[in-house]
């Protein structure tokens, strides 16, 4: 399930006044059911092609830690197209029903089974993952070096941020995510709360940090032959987008930022929109003039939606 942070000032202004802004987002909180745990991150059983096993040494803190995980791969990049649907559905058993081209769910916690039978039905599949903080309840979660876990996540206790300027010690945990996904047959991922830089962190993070973690989150996943959603960080979009294949937003109408985007939307790539607390009628005409994909979901990200 997804979760939502308000943003009291705008970070500009927060910059100017010296003081840590929160931004918007939404992220899952623990799921309700139990994790798949049948295989782990590095195990887990592909579609076409298996990520390898890790070692001690592969692990943070062992001795020769890869810069990359899995060999880059000459698979080629799918990209949505611009104006096509998302489902995005981050809570209770996937709705294949669902009439959309695009669909989004959590790579942990789904099997590539569901991602077959998604293929099956003529989808493409992005895979959810937590790039920016660390969640207790994910199975490789004592992977992470203690070194890199910060404050904890304004109003989530089981999450904590994560030090991004730390990037090889990082590197075994996250780069093992993006194998994860690519294992078990996704198209794409989201790599989730990747604006540290603009919240209490407990890390003296510059956008430019942001920055360097971005790219090479991006970097990470090309290299594997998938591509890679922006989500969230508007006030970094002219900077990120030339490295991103796509973006999600929440709440864009809400806090007047959809016209933000244009960067994504004149290189023709695809931005997908989710409103929560708006109707249809306050967002969709101009999310269709500018050429957004929009919805309106439950906060829970359960199967249903409401698309313009």
């Amino acid at each position: 399930m997804f979760r939502r942070t308000a943003v009291t000032i705008p970070l500009l202004l927060c910059l100017l006044l010296g003081v840590q802004c929160t931004t918007h987002r939404h992220r899952p909180t623990q799921p309700t059911g139990a994790p798949d745990t049948s295989l782990s991150p590095a195990t887990k059983a592909p579609t076409t092609t298996k990520a390898p096993a890790t070692t001690k040494a592969d692990r943070p803190g062992g001795a020769g830690s890869p810069t990359t995980v899995a060999p880059p791969t000459n698979r080629p990049i799918w990209r949505p197209a611009p104006r096509s649907a998302l489902q995005i559905q981050l809570s209770g058993s996937v709705d294949l029903s669902v009439d959309a081209p695009v669909y989004e769910i959590d790579g942990e916690h789904n099997d590539a089974s569901v991602v077959a039978a998604l293929h099956a039905r003529g989808r493409k599949v992005v895979c959810y993952f937590d790039a920016g903080a660390a969640e207790t309840y994910r199975s490789d979660h004592a992977d992470i070096p203690v070194s890199v876990l910060g404050q904890t996540v304004s109003g989530w206790p089981d999450e904590r941020w994560l030090d991004i300027r730390q990037i090889q010690a990082l590197t075994p945990v996250i780069a093992r995510r993006i194998d994860m996904c690519r294992a078990k047959g996704f198209d794409a991922v989201d790599p989730d709360m990747l604006e540290a830089y603009a919240a209490n962190s407990g890390f003296p993070l510059t956008a430019q940090d942001q920055l360097t973690y971005n790219r090479w989150i991006a970097k990470l996943a090309h290299d594997r032959g998938l591509a890679v959603a922006m989500k969230g960080n508007v006030e970094q979009i002219a900077q990120l987008a030339p490295y991103f294949d796509f973006a999600i937003n929440e709440q864009c109408a809400q806090y007047n930022e959809c016209h933000r985007y244009q960067p994504f939307l004149a290189a023709g790539k695809a931005v997908f929109q989710i409103e929560y607390d708006l109707p249809l009628s306050a967002f969709c005409a101009e999310a269709k003039e500018l050429g957004i994909h929009a919805q309106r979901k439950h906060l829970s990200l359960d199967a249903w939606s409401q698309p313009c």
